[in-house]
C-alpha cells in the first residue's frame, strides 16, 4: 500500500472524529477531572487550555503534515520527507514499538470496560452492599481467564473493524461509537446534576479556588496541566500521523487540529461533571485511577435510583472511549506493516492480531499469577509498560518530530508550514517558528525530565 494507492476518509467529519476517538481515551475520565478539582478547578483548567494551545496543537499539526505530506505511516513517512543520508526514520521504528507497548496494556483495561459494562448490564451489581464493591473488582484482576477473555473480545473485535476498512470500519464504526460517547456524557452529567446536593460538587470541580492552587503550590498546578495538556492527545509515537496520510488538502492543520482537541477536551470536562455532583451527593470521596471507574463510581451507582440502567450506560460510554483508541492505534499498526514491509491489509490485521494477542498475556497475568515481577523499578507489568510509552516515548518523540519539521537538518520549517497551511482554515504565522524552534523544545524537555525523576 504505497503513498499513490492509500485511500482517505470519506469525510471530513469523519476524520475529525476518528481522530479524537484516538485522542479521547480513559486517561479524560479518571485522571482530568480528579487533577483539575485538586489543582484549582477553573485554575488548572486555564493553564491547561493554554498549554493546550501553545504545546498540544503545535505538535499534533506536525505529525499531521508529515503523514498528510508524505501519504505514509510514520517510518516510510520520514524516510520520503527527510533528506538523503539522514536518520530521522530511526523515529519510525521508535513509533511503531510505542504503538505495540501501547496496545500490550491497553487493550486489557479497554476489556475491563467491556467487563464492567457486561456485570453491570448482566444484574451483578444488583444487591451488592457497597463495601463488596472493592472484593469484584479484586476478583476480576485475580482471575487470568476471565481478563483475558475480555481482553481477546477487544482485541478480535477490534482488528474485526478494521477488515472492513478504513471508511467502511474504521470511519463508519468510529462515528457512531463517538456519537454516542458525545449523547451518553451529556445524558449523564445532566442525570448528575439533579442530584441532590450536586452544586457542591460542582464548585469543588469548575469554580475558581486560588486558595487551593496555592496550597498545591501554583508551580505543581502548572506543572500538572502542562503535562496533562500534552498527554492527553496521545501525540509523539505516530498515533496521529496515520490519519495524516489519509486526509484531504481542502483544510489547514491547525484548523482540524484545534477541532480534534475541543472534541478532547469537552469529553475531558464533562466527564467531570458526571463524577463530582454524582460523588458529593453521595458523599463518596472521589479517588483517582482505576479506584475511581471500577470501586467509586460503581458504589455510587448503586444508590442512584435506576442505578443498574445508569451503571451500564456509564461502561458503554468507557468502552467506546477505549475502543476508540483501540481501533485507531491497531489502524496505525496495520498501516505500518503494509508500508514497511509490502504486506496486502488482509495479512497484516491477522498478524497484529495475533501479535497483540500474544503481548498482552503478561499484562492479564502481572495482576495475578504474575504479580510479584517488577520491570522498572517497584513498577509492575502494566505499569512499567505504561511507564515507557508515557513517560519516554511520547514526549522524547514529541522532541523528534518538533525538530524534524523545525531544522533545516531534517524536513524542516519552511515545508512544514506550508503542509500545515495547506487548505481553508487557521493558518500559523511563518512568525511562529522562532517559538517552535526555541521554546517548545524546551517544554517539551521539561516534561520528559519530569516524567523521569522519582
Amino acid at each position: 500500500m504505497n503513498g499513490e494507492e492509500r485511500g482517505g476518509f470519506g469525510s471530513r467529519m469523519g476524520f475529525i472524529l476518528v481522530s479524537a476517538g484516538c485522542a479521547i481515551g480513559i486517561g479524560n475520565v479518571w485522571k482530568f477531572p480528579y487533577v483539575a478539582g485538586e489543582n484549582g478547578g477553573a485554575v488548572f483548567v486555564l493553564f491547561y487550555l493554554i498549554f493546550l494551545l501553545i504545546m498540544g496543537i503545535p505538535v499534533m499539526t506536525m505529525e499531521l503534515a508529515v503523514g498528510r505530506a508524505s501519504r505514509l505511516s510514520v517510518l516510510r513517512g520520514f524516510q520520503k520527507l527527510e533528506k538523503p543520508g539522514s536518520k530521522w526514520h530511526i523515529h519510525g521504528y521508535l513509533s511503531a514499538i510505542g504503538c505495540y507497548i501501547l496496545m500490550m496494556y491497553y487493550t486489557t483495561v479497554s476489556g475491563w470496560m467491556v467487563d464492567y459494562f457486561y456485570k453491570f448490564a448482566s444484574g451483578r451489581f444488583d444487591g451488592v452492599k457497597p463495601e463488596e464493591v472493592e472484593g469484584i473488582f479484586g476478583k476480576m484482576l485475580a482471575d487470568p481467564v476471565e481478563m483475558g477473555i475480555f481482553t481477546a473480545i477487544t482485541v478480535i473485535l477490534g482488528f474485526g473493524v478494521l477488515s472492513l476498512g478504513v471508511i467502511k470500519g474504521l470511519e463508519r464504526v468510529n462515528k457512531v461509537m463517538m456519537a454516542g460517547l458525545l449523547l451518553l456524557i451529556v445524558i449523564m452529567a445532566v442525570n448528575s446534576l439533579t442530584l441532590k446536593g450536586a452544586a457542591r460538587g460542582v464548585e469543588f470541580y469548575l469554580l475558581p479556588d486560588w486558595e487551593r492552587a496555592m496550597g498545591e503550590g501554583i508551580g505543581n498546578v502548572i506543572s500538572a496541566a502542562m503535562s496533562q495538556a500534552f498527554f492527553t492527545l496521545s501525540i509523539g509515537i505516530g498515533c496521529l500521523e496515520i490519519f495524516g496520510s489519509y486526509m484531504s488538502e481542502d483544510n489547514s492543520l491547525a484548523g482540524e487540529s484545534v477541532r480534534i482537541c475541543f472534541l478532547d477536551t469537552f469529553v475531558a470536562i464533562i466527564s467531570g461533571l458526571i463524577i463530582f455532583p454524582a460523588c458529593f451527593s453521595f458523599n463518596v470521596e472521589p479517588g483517582q485511577g482505576p479506584s475511581l471507574i471500577f470501586i467509586t463510581l460503581p458504589r455510587v451507582f448503586m444508590n442512584m435510583p435506576y442505578g443498574r440502567i445508569w451503571g451500564t450506560l456509564f461502561f458503554v460510554f468507557m468502552t467506546c472511549a477505549s475502543f476508540s483508541t483501540v481501533t485507531t492505534v491497531f489502524e496505525n499498526l496495520v498501516a505500518f506493516l503494509c508500508d514497511t514491509f509490502g504486506m496486502d491489509r488482509g495479512r497484516s490485521i491477522v498478524i497484529n492480531c495475533i501479535v497483540i494477542l500474544l503481548a498482552s498475556i503478561p499484562c492479564v497475568l502481572g495482576f495475578n499469577l504474575w504479580s510479584d515481577i517488577h520491570i522498572i523499578g517497584e513498577r509492575g507489568i502494566l505499569d512499567s509498560e505504561d511507564f515507557i510509552v508515557s513517560n519516554l516515548l511520547l514526549p522524547g518523540g514529541s522532541i523528534i518530530f518538533l525538530l524534524f519539521c523545525t531544522l533545516k537538518y531534517g524536513w524542516g520549517f519552511e515545508n512544514y508550514l506550508k503542509e500545515a497551511n495547506t487548505g481553508s482554515g487557521i493558518k500559523l504565522p511563518a512568525a511562529f517558528g522562532a517559538y517552535l524552534k526555541y521554546v517548545l523544545p524546551v517544554l517539551i524537555l521539561i516534561i520528559l525530565v519530569q516524567g523521569l525523576l522519582p
